[in-house]
């Protein structure tokens, strides 16, 4: 930490971005010592190239790149990011620190009018810019066509309110936090509609040396949270690494349900939701240990059902 008088926390400008490190910012003030935290807005490519999709502009990262630049560079100390937006390569020289507790999370449906996904005539057009969105919408509606739609969330919504699209899907979390959860939205269940890796989840990157931020981040880590992202990461680093594909991974404590243990589940799909390869397992070992047990058995679940053949058509 180059300034002992005040914490810096990058992140990028969008109203739920700066909500979450907002979020953050309160967590961590009672535990700074008196320090002052204060937000630093850093523009990145995924927010200025809004006219491609992801894939074609070259993933997800691009939304944290120029964030991790500056935290390698000492003009930063800590950086939030939502965890789905993080390639399971990290650089040299930063880690995720710490995840706080989760949000749930699952993918909501907004309609225009607030129709339901079955309510939308054939036709229609839906917005989504993640490919694993329009798979599992399209295994639910494979009549309809799916468009890209980029932007922030109040862009997004404003666009299914004016009826430029019949609607579209974004995350409960997100939604949340930023308080735009709009009237008459459908949570999807996670069951039928597998969410991202790291959905819900906030991912605290600092830089690997800095002792002194690590240490006041682990004040509102949640090692539950991070078990879960580290078994997602683990899941969809071994079938794709970071490649963009139509793939879900979500684990959760049942004590969600009441329950003892772990309920894992992942998809991965073709992008036109033709095919489709599903795994799902629990356990009632509640420990970190027993999530780990199902890793083996959730990966050989999916090659059995297709999985490593979807992904090299995609690759092709």
């Amino acid at each position: 930490m180059t300034n002992n008088a005040t914490i810096r926390i990058g992140t990028r400008g969008s109203l739920l971005a700066r909500t979450q490190a907002g979020l953050v910012r309160e967590q961590l003030l009672p535990h700074a010592g008196g320090r002052s935290i204060d937000l630093v807005t850093i523009s990145t490519s995924g927010d200025r190239l809004t006219g491609q999709s992801l894939a074609q502009i070259g993933g997800k990262g691009l939304f944290i790149k120029e964030i991790e630049s500056a935290l390698l560079a000492g003009e930063i100390d800590l950086a939030v990011h939502s965890a789905k937006d993080v390639p399971v390569e990290i650089p040299p020289g930063l880690t995720l620190a710490a995840t706080p507790k989760r949000e749930l999370p699952n993918d909501v449906w907004i309609g225009h009018e607030g129709r339901r996904p079955e309510e939308i005539p054939a036709g229609a057009r839906v917005g989504s810019s993640s490919l694993r969105r329009q798979s599992q919408f399209l295994m639910l509606r494979p009549d309809i066509i799916v468009e890209p739609l980029r932007g922030n969330i109040d862009t997004r919504l404003r666009q299914v309110q004016e009826g430029r699209i019949a609607g579209t899907m974004l995350a409960l979390a997100g939604l949340r936090r930023a308080g735009l959860m709009p009237q008459g939205a459908l949570i999807l269940p996670e069951d039928e509609f597998v969410p991202a890796v790291g959905q819900g989840t906030l991912a605290l990157e600092t830089r690997t040396d800095d002792q002194v931020i690590r240490q006041l981040v682990n004040r509102i880590h949640d090692p539950v949270t991070a078990a879960a992202l580290a078994f997602e990461r683990s899941i969809i680093r071994k079938l794709a690494g970071d490649c963009l594909a139509p793939i879900g991974v979500c684990a959760q404590p049942r004590a969600v349900h009441d329950q003892k243990g772990w309920i894992v589940r992942a998809i991965v799909a073709s992008p036109d939701g033709k095919a489709c390869a599903r795994g799902a397992l629990l356990t009632d070992d509640a420990s970190i240990a027993g999530l780990n047990l199902l890793y083996a058995p959730l990966l050989t679940a999916l090659n059995n059902r297709g999985a490593t053949e979807i992904l090299a058509a995609i690759r092709q």
